[in-house]
């Protein structure tokens, strides 16, 4: 753990809160002692609401080494990521998590990802968002052909 990489990401927060780029949330993705990768929020700014500061942290990371792999690499973020976050932070196989606000303290002010996390393990049926499944023997044929596929490049 080094602080100096979560005082970066906290001044992330607050230049681009600032700058009116989005909310209160900065990220940095590092390996080996390096920045690797930079984020903040851009939701409001960019009208992406998966633009949230370690997805943007991750994109960064990504395009910089040229590989949709992080392994090895940490990512110290300003506030506890969300579920959203936190899924782009394991599909990007980062190892550890740095954070410094709680869920709490964004629910305190009005970013409340408690809905969320409260949705995820439910049972499909009782989601509040509908999820109805259709086209399902097209869709599987697709994944059969990947199945098969011999350049794939598995991930």
């Amino acid at each position: 753990m080094n602080k100096d990489f979560m005082i970066r990401a906290v001044e992330l927060s607050r230049k681009n809160m600032q700058g009116g780029a989005g909310g209160p949330f900065g990220a940095v993705v590092v390996k080996d002692g390096k920045i690797i990768g930079e984020g903040w929020n851009k939701v409001t700014s960019s009208n992406d609401p998966t633009a949230h500061a370690e997805v943007s942290a991750i994109r960064d990371a990504c395009a910089n080494v040229k590989n949709f792999s992080l392994e090895g690499a940490e990512i110290y973020t300003s506030c506890e990521p969300c579920p959203m976050c936190l899924a782009a932070i394991y599909w990007a196989r980062i190892s550890t998590i740095y954070y410094g606000n709680t869920r709490k303290d964004a629910a305190d002010i009005h970013f409340d990802d408690d809905f969320l996390y409260q949705e995820i393990p439910k049972d499909i049926k009782d989601r509040k968002v509908p999820m109805i499944q259709c086209g399902h023997t097209e869709a599987l044929a697709v994944f059969k052909e990947w199945e098969n596929k011999t350049d794939k490049i598995p991930y």
